[in-house]
C-alpha cells in the first residue's frame, strides 16, 4: 500500500494535478519544487500535503524530501533552452535518490521520441526513431532509466491543458481568453490534435503507479480524442461568450520570435507535432490497468478557463 509519495516538480502543469490527486486519495504527499512561496500558495491549506522547497541539482535536498518514500513521481520540467545542459543531471540525481530510498519511480514523459505519424493511434510497441534533437534526448533519458537499478514506469502523454497548466500550448491560448484578450493559437486551426486534461492525466498515472505489473514498462495515455482549434474556439464562444479575435501562428512566426526569445528558438523543431500530430493508443492501459479517465473537451476547456479567471 502506498503511504508516502513525493512529487518532484509539484508546481508545474501536471505536477500540481498529481499532487492534488495523491492527497485526495489519502496519501501522505510531499510537494517538492524550488519556490516555497508558490508551493504555499498552491498547497499550503492541504493537511495531507507537506511542502518542501529545494533544488533538484542539490542531491541532499532531494534526499531530504524523498526519505522513506514509497513512490517518487518525476514531473520536473525545465525550459527547452536548458534541456541539453541539465536534463541528464536531473535524471541522474532522481535515479540515485530513488534507489537510495528503495522507492518506485513514475516518470511523466511526452511524445517527442515518436517521430512519425503512421496514420493510426500509436501503441507502446511503435518503434521510437526520433528525428529531432529533443526527441533523441528524451529517448536517451528513457535508456538511462532502463539501465538503472530503479523500479520505474514511464507514462507518455499528449499536450496538457487544465487548471494551473499555463506553460503549455493551450495554456498560452487560454491565458488570452481568460483575460478577454485576443488569443494566440500555435498551428493551423483546422488540424485535429490530441490534448489531455491534467486531472485526467493525474488520475491515470496514480492508478498506474499503484499496480505492480506497471513497472519496467512504457505506457501511452491518450486524451479524449482529437479536436481542432476551430472546435476549441466554438466551445469558447458558445459556452463562455468569448468574442475576441484568434491569431494562428506557425513555424515562420515562431522562428522569427526565436531571434528574441531563446524558448521560441528551441520550439521550432517541435512544430512538426502541430502539422502532422501524433495520436496515442490507450489500448494497453485499458486492457491491463483500468479505464482511462476522459473528461470531454467541452467540460475541460470551460473549467480550465474559469480556473484561470
Amino acid at each position: 500500500m502506498m503511504k508516502k509519495a513525493v512529487v518532484l516538480g509539484a508546481t508545474g502543469s501536471i505536477g500540481y494535478a498529481i499532487t492534488k490527486e495523491l492527497a485526495e486519495k489519502g496519501v501522505n504527499t510531499i510537494a517538492f519544487s524550488r519556490t516555497r512561496s508558490k508551493l504555499m500558495t498552491l498547497f499550503g491549506d492541504h493537511s495531507a500535503i507537506t511542502v518542501c522547497a529545494g533544488n533538484v541539482f542539490h542531491i541532499n535536498d532531494l534526499r531530504e524530501a524523498c526519505r522513506q518514500a514509497d513512490l517518487i513521481v518525476h514531473a520536473i520540467n525545465i525550459p527547452y533552452q536548458d534541456w541539453e545542459r541539465d536534463l541528464h543531471t536531473i535524471m541522474d540525481n532522481v535515479l540515485k535518490v530513488t534507489e537510495e530510498a528503495h522507492a518506485r519511480l513514475a516518470v511523466v514523459d511526452n511524445i517527442y521520441a515518436y517521430s512519425d505519424n503512421p496514420g493510426y493511434p500509436i501503441a507502446e510497441t511503435h518503434k521510437k526513431q526520433p528525428h529531432t534533437k529533443k526527441g533523441r534526448l528524451r529517448l536517451s533519458l528513457e535508456k538511462r532509466i532502463w539501465e538503472s537499478n530503479v523500479k520505474a514506469l514511464i507514462a507518455h502523454f499528449p499536450d496538457f491543458y487544465g487548471p494551473y497548466a499555463g506553460n503549455t500550448l493551450l495554456g498560452q491560448t487560454f491565458k488570452g481568453v481568460s483575460q478577454n484578450k485576443p488569443a494566440l493559437f500555435v498551428g493551423k486551426l483546422s488540424t485535429p490534435r490530441e490534448y489531455i486534461y491534467t486531472p485526467d492525466a493525474a488520475k491515470a498515472l496514480i492508478t498506474l503507479a499503484a499496480h505492480e505489473k506497471a513497472y519496467g514498462q512504457n505506457w501511452n495515455i491518450p486524451g479524449s480524442g482529437v479536436i481542432t482549434g476551430e472546435q476549441i474556439f466554438t466551445i469558447l464562444r458558445e459556452r463562455l461568450s468569448y468574442k475576441k479575435s484568434v491569431w494562428s501562428i506557425g513555424k515562420k512566426a515562431i522562428a522569427f520570435m526565436g531571434w528574441f526569445q531563446p524558448l521560441m528558438k528551441e520550439a521550432v523543431e517541435m512544430l512538426y507535432l502541430t502539422e502532422n500530430p501524433i495520436i496515442l493508443s490507450g489500448e494497453k492501459y485499458e486492457s491491463v490497468i483500468d479505464e482511462i479517465p476522459r473528461t470531454p473537451y467541452e467540460q475541460g476547456i470551460v473549467d480550465t478557463v474559469r480556473a484561470m479567471r
